[in-house]
């Protein structure tokens, strides 16, 4: 990597870093911040949903004005947002303030998200972007590794409001470091798109509030049913805007390219499955094996260290063997581990380890690539339009596989006793591994990309560099040696990529 390559995807995964940790750190104290404000069950629950519900909402809209008045810039002012949102989470003085505050932070978090991957996206050529997103999930996999130990260290020696002072440093380090490492680039130029930004954010708030309130006001509700309806058409609404604006926030032909078209719902597959997993495990080691929460939490290790370790391998390899091979064996290995843990539903830690261990490296295998395949179907100007609709899916990927999952759990069995748990549990990893295995269905039609394609692509980026940064639509400008992005996404030279 060149110096400016490595300072962009440094701090971007950073600030991915910063998201991933805080929201983990968070479900370690709810506890805590129950017994000092107050507050009950519900409310706790909003201080976690009230951050995924602004951040999934908003994040193709954070994405769209980022390539609408800078990539740099919006990623800074997100990252400014979360940063004094934090500082409102930690002097909140009751459970409302915090709850408001959390959803403020969920705004800061659209706008970094999406940008962090776009930033990084844009800065590294196609024959290179695997191994990139290999290591920026490898530091987001990082927090998820050491989330439940931060957190619990420092609720337990601290306070639970330190673990939103903790990001001002951070945040005030990025933002800095950004602003002085970091150069401005824009996407696809025009006017911003101010009824696309209204259409699905409204839309995609009437999916996610349907999702998050299906299992407590009941399915059938007229709350739920309406919030469902309202959001599928005002999403319906969006897709025929974008149709026919001259300027869309989200270009509906890029449902066209093969690789945006699948990678992208394998991914929400991915996310369903990892979420919905996600939601049970810990409790299942406390219900069932009878462990403590700092017990529970060291046997979730070989799982999330997974994506530690294996991400970086796994991005690298798809650079030279193709995004595809990897989606789907990835998820397939999910698919089993899923499927293993649901057989031996009730069993010991040993039965299960080597299936959470199987499932976690399918998992890591899958996401980098599942990325790259998605950034590398678009033109390089469009990247940030396509990073924001990736996000967005993955966000509403987890939302939808815990509520599905968490349905199936109540419907078959319960918290009433160990047994109850169990029977609900192992049918809820059945449906998880369902997830994975429609996901493995969906990748398979992902389209093959050779190494002979890599390297044609790069040299033909070779070629570009020689015409000038001026020349090439989307380059972002950092400190020293621009960074040239895949040719093979310039129209005309890949017919996958071409619209």
């Amino acid at each position: 990597m060149t110096a400016a390559q490595r300072w962009v995807l440094g701090l971007a995964s950073l600030a991915s870093f910063m998201m991933a940790l805080d929201s983990l750190v968070v479900t370690t104290a709810l506890a805590t911040i129950r017994e000092d404000l107050g507050a009950s069950v519900e409310a706790l629950e909003w201080t976690v949903n009230a951050y995924n519900l602004t951040f999934a909402v908003l994040l193709l809209t954070g994405a769209a004005l980022g390539e609408r008045f800078g990539r740099r810039r919006v990623f800074v002012v997100g990252l400014a947002v979360f940063t004094v949102a934090s500082a409102g989470c930690a002097l909140a003085p009751d459970i409302g303030v915090l709850i408001a505050a959390r959803a403020v932070q969920g705004v800061g978090a659209a706008m970094v998200l999406p940008l962090s991957l776009t930033l990084v996206s844009a800065a590294f050529p196609p024959a290179r972007r695997g191994r990139a997103m290999g290591l920026y999930l490898g530091i987001t996999g990082l927090a998820t590794f050491s989330g439940p130990f931060v957190g619990g260290i420092v609720v337990d020696g601290l306070a639970w409001q330190w673990i939103f002072w903790l990001n001002l440093p951070v945040g005030v380090v990025a933002v800095v470091l950004t602003r002085w490492r970091v150069g401005e680039g824009f996407g696809v130029g025009g006017p911003l798109d101010l009824v696309g930004v209204v259409l699905v954010t409204a839309g995609a708030f009437g999916v996610v509030w349907g999702l998050v309130r299906g299992n407590v006001a009941g399915w059938g509700s007229a709350e739920v049913v309406g919030a469902l309806g309202a959001g599928v058409a005002l999403v319906g609404g969006f897709v025929l805007w974008e149709r026919r604006f001259h300027a869309p926030m989200l270009p509906m032909r890029f449902f066209r390219l093969r690789a945006f078209a699948t990678a992208n719902p394998a991914n929400f597959c991915v996310f369903a499955s990892l979420y919905g997993t996600l939601f049970f495990l810990a409790q299942y080691f406390q219900v069932v094996l009878g462990d403590g929460p700092l017990e529970a939490g060291l046997r979730l290790v070989p799982w999330t260290a997974t994506l530690m370790v294996c991400a970086p391998i796994a991005g690298r390899l798809a650079d030279r063997w193709g995004e595809r091979t990897f989606v789907v064996l990835g998820l397939l290995l999910q698919t089993l581990g899923t499927a293993w843990i649901a057989a031996t539903a009730g069993a010991g830690y040993a039965v299960v380890l080597p299936a959470l261990v199987l499932g976690g490296v399918g998992l890591t295998m899958a996401m980098p690539a599942a990325q790259k395949a998605v950034v590398g179907a678009v033109r390089a100007a469009e990247v940030g339009q396509a990073a924001g609709a990736f996000m967005m899916l993955r966000i509403l990927g987890g939302v939808f596989g815990v509520a599905v999952a968490v349905a199936v759990f109540a419907g078959v069995g319960g918290c009433a006793s160990a047994a109850d748990f169990t029977a609900g549990f192992g049918a809820s990893m059945t449906v998880v591994a369902a997830f994975a295995l429609v996901g493995t269905l969906v990748a398979l039609a992902m389209p093959t990309r050779r190494p002979a394609q890599a390297a044609e692509g790069a040299q033909a980026a070779g070629s570009a560099q020689a015409a000038g940064p001026a020349q090439v639509p989307g380059l972002v400008q950092v400190p020293g040696p621009a960074q040239v992005p895949d040719l093979a996404q310039v129209p005309g030279s890949d017919p996958e990529s071409a619209p």
